[in-house]
């Protein structure tokens, strides 16, 4: 079983296994990544929805019938659409992030690909996505693939995550490691 082989732990683990099955036994692993990356992003950028993945006031019937409705104007796929409705039925649509995270990190395997948790002051140029995809290949050894995420909070610079090594080149870390060596001095 997939989860077994990826070290995927918990129930979002195990939904996310059965759906990458079910999407590799019918040639879909692509199309259901993409929807899933959609449903991601719908969930992210809406505050209604996220209420309505985590409210427990709403009954499972009405969170099947909103979420079937949301993802058919969304042109969401059937496999996904069906795949949302069971988690609903099953009170687990709380769990959807963490279920498309598991799905994608199942197919990155697959293809013997990385994944790198990018965050940056202001929206990365595309030729600077490339620049830094290439980059970051010839460190790991491995195709990657970028999770984006703008924080303005970061000033300048770039944060970058690959498994479990971190390079913080922002410039709120330069600033702050600046302002630790000056009270050293004083």
């Amino acid at each position: 079983m997939a989860s077994e082989t990826t070290g995927l732990a918990g129930v979002a683990g195990r939904y996310a296994a059965a759906l990458y099955e079910l999407a590799d036994e019918t040639k879909a692993l692509d199309g259901v990544a993409g929807d899933l990356r959609a449903l991601k992003g719908m969930i992210a950028g809406s505050e209604d929805l996220r209420r309505l993945t985590r409210s427990p006031t709403i009954s499972r019937r009405e969170q099947e019938k909103a979420m079937e409705a949301i993802l058919l104007k969304a042109g969401v796929g059937d496999t996904v659409r069906h795949f949302v409705g069971v988690a609903a039925r099953n009170r687990r649509l709380f769990l959807l992030p963490r279920m498309v995270d598991d799905y994608l990190a199942l197919l990155a395997v697959h293809r013997g690909e990385v994944s790198a948790d990018v965050a940056s002051a202001s929206a990365l140029a595309p030729q600077q996505v490339e620049a830094l995809k290439g980059q970051l290949a010839k460190v790991v050894g491995r195709t990657v693939n970028l999770n984006l995420k703008v924080d303005p909070a970061l000033v300048g610079g770039l944060v970058v995550k690959v498994g479990s090594r971190m390079v913080d080149s922002s410039l709120r870390s330069k600033l702050q490691r600046l302002q630790l060596a000056m009270k050293g001095v004083g």
